[in-house]
């Protein structure tokens, strides 16, 4: 009852539109009445007309309006007549009496005035010719005040449209461009990620979870003598999970969450990023305790005075200025805890990262086997699946595979299963997928010819041998000369998760990736553009070799990496001519004497290697039992099972 009495005192609103409809009106029906108003009404004639009853001596009087218009009053004896009995109409008001019987307008005055005077002077008539001039107060009132009235209406709209309009919250207000634009999560509607929906992660998660303890219970930590961290940064590689970890905590933690990327703060306007920072820490401040995340933190904390290079004022170094002056100035903010996530660490300013400000930082690596089946099982629950599909195995296959890419996978393989028409999701579909989102989409149509095909057969034979014929090679998966992507063939292995890498295993990984071009050589005598991709893997591979690991005898244990990134702004090399020299000619050396080993492996073999790929022709996909049958047993390296995996790497062959 309440509710319906509150109800009826609500008050319909009144739509403005209505109040600008009314004034409207008033001022079209001034406009149109005004003439009205002198009671000038009088019965439509033409020129020729009016001359006649001129001649006839029917006329007594002309008046002309505005040099436009002719209204005329006939005599009272005309009015008698049959013919002019209805010209004259009834007054619209009764104190007005000079109301002409006719009106008409003419052309030229000249040329009228002339007519009528030699009509007059030659009948010898006593009409009376009058000249009016009349204004339309109200209609000039009006145009006069016309375009001050579209300018305010004008603006009004604008602001209306700038008020309500897009930017999110008040940032899309003109007067409140400097205000924040960080969304404030609100843990019972906005969102319902908890820690127990991010797998893996246990170290990252941990510390996350000990922040939101922080928070709820201060006084637990206080009570020794210790102080709140003012912020941790969450620091990995694209897809780690670090966005959803901060999720967890807007999820878990009840105190006020405000989430806001690094782009937020960047505008055209000068000074606009640092009133933003500003703001969002008084938000923050006022809603203490609170946490604030700031994803891709390196859109406004990279180093200042790097890429400066005009020495103009720059917005991004302001906005830094006043973030790093917020997060640890002369007035601190009590218990508001920023979290940030990046996976540019290098690039960002060395005052931002140090203690005071981010007191800890969080790596978020990519998960390992145990994880990734963690993860495997979390996205694996909205997926109908057989009931026999082994996680363990799925795990095993997708070595460096981010938290993100098995997302991808579980979707790509439900997708696949819809589409052949399976009622649930099974090992098959997932390898496809696999390979799917590594090789890109299988292109069997591709037009090839028989020379081609056979060129790419044996160069896939040849990795496949040279890494079956290696110690510390990966163990070969299957081979296949369907094309796939932008690959003619592909050769994928599962190797070693490995966490320190020895100079022979570089060197082994090296000579196998460079066996599909011994192949060519081998075989054809001449070589081709196939190799493009291995080329530029074994150079890769080859110059971390000498310049960063230090695994190079004549360069020594030097490095020349820089892992705080700020190398990338010079226009120097940290090395002099003659070592760069030296450099080249040892990178030079080193894939030329893993070359020359894979084509010596492969004259060894020669035969096999021809059986192979005469295979591979003739099924276009072949697995690990195929080389088994034809090399025997692998000799060296661990068991399949034994390797804690990676997954399904692809050696592509450009076009």
């Amino acid at each position: 009852m309440a509710k319906d009495n509150k109800n009826l005192n609500k008050k319909p609103k009144v739509n403005p539109y209505w109040i600008y409809g009314v004034i409207i009106a008033v001022f079209l029906s001034i406009q149109l009445f005004s003439g009205g108003f002198s009671g000038s009404t009088g019965k439509q004639t033409t020129p020729a007309q009016f001359l006649e009853y001129l001649k006839k001596g029917d006329v007594e009087k002309v008046e002309i309006v505005n040099k436009r218009e002719a209204r005329v009053f006939i005599t009272n004896e005309a009015q008698e007549q049959e013919v002019h009995k209805n010209s004259k109409p009834k007054s619209m008001f009764p104190t007005v009496s000079a109301v002409p019987n006719y009106k008409f307008e003419f052309g030229d005055l000249q040329n009228f005035e002339k007519e009528i005077n030699d009509i007059i002077r030659t009948n010898n008539l006593n009409t009376i010719i009058t000249y009016e001039t009349e204004h339309n107060v109200w209609g000039d009132f009006l145009l006069t005040l016309l375009p001050f009235i579209l300018i305010i209406g004008v603006w009004i709209f604008i602001m209306r449209r700038m008020s309500s309009g897009g930017g999110g919250g008040a940032g899309g207000q003109i007067f409140n461009i400097g205000k924040s634009k960080a969304k404030l999560f609100d843990e019972k509607t906005d969102t319902k990620t908890s820690f127990k929906d991010v797998a893996g992660l246990e170290g990252a998660k941990e510390e996350v979870q000990e922040i939101v303890d922080f928070l709820k219970y201060p006084e637990k930590y206080t009570s020794l003598g210790g102080k709140i961290p003012k912020g941790a940064l969450l620091v990995g590689p694209p897809g780690t999970g670090k966005t959803l970890l901060a999720k967890a905590v807007a999820g878990e933690a009840k105190v006020p969450f405000f989430s806001l990327s690094g782009s937020d703060f960047v505008e055209m306007f000068v000074g606009v990023g640092a009133s933003r920072v500003r703001d969002l820490f008084k938000q923050a401040k006022e809603k203490s305790p609170s946490i604030i995340f700031i994803d891709e933190i390196d859109a406004i904390g990279r180093a200042r005075g790097k890429n400066n290079f005009s020495g103009s004022n720059d917005e991004r170094e302001n906005t830094l200025n006043q973030l790093l002056t917020e997060m640890d100035g002369f007035g601190t903010n009590t218990n508001v805890i920023v979290l940030a996530a990046t996976n540019r660490a290098d690039v960002l300013d060395s005052a931002l990262m140090r203690a005071g400000r981010f007191d800890r930082q969080i790596y978020v690596d990519l998960p390992d086997v145990r994880e990734r089946k963690e993860i495997f099982e979390v996205h694996l629950r909205p997926l109908k699946k057989e009931e026999s599909l082994d996680i363990d195995f799925l795990a095993k296959q997708t070595p460096g595979f981010s938290g993100a890419d098995i997302a991808n996978v579980c979707n790509e393989a439900a997708l696949i299963a819809a589409r052949k028409g399976k009622k649930a999701v099974n090992k098959q579909d997932f390898l496809d997928a696999v390979d799917r989102i590594i090789g890109g989409l299988e292109k069997k149509n591709k037009i090839i010819t028989p020379d081609e095909k056979r060129a790419v057969a044996f160069h896939e034979a040849g990795h496949a041998t040279v890494s079956w014929m290696l110690e510390h090679a990966a163990p070969l998966v299957k081979v296949t000369i369907v094309p796939r992507g932008r690959s003619l063939g592909a050769a994928w292995y599962l190797p070693e998760e490995r966490l320190i890498v020895r100079p022979e295993q570089m060197l082994d990984e090296m000579c196998a990736a460079l066996g599909g071009r011994a192949a060519e050589q081998v075989i054809f005598g001449k070589i081709s553009t196939g190799a493009l991709s291995d080329l530029e893997k074994v150079t890769k591979q080859a110059r971390a070799m000498v310049t960063i690991y230090g695994l190079s005898d004549k360069i020594g244990n030097l490095t020349y990496y820089d892992s705080s990134g700020q190398s990338e702004y010079g226009f120097t090399k940290p090395y002099s001519e003659q070592t760069a020299e030296l450099i080249d000619k040892e990178i030079s050396n080193i894939i030329e004497e893993q070359y020359q080993r894979a084509v010596k492996l492969l004259d060894e073999n020669k035969d096999k290697l021809t059986q192979l790929a005469e295979v591979l022709l003739d099924k276009e996909v072949i697995f690990k039992d195929n080389l088994e049958k034809i090399f025997g047993s692998r000799p060296y390296g661990p068991k399949e099972e034994e390797l804690t995996s990676q997954p399904a790497t692809e050696i592509e062959e450009e076009e």
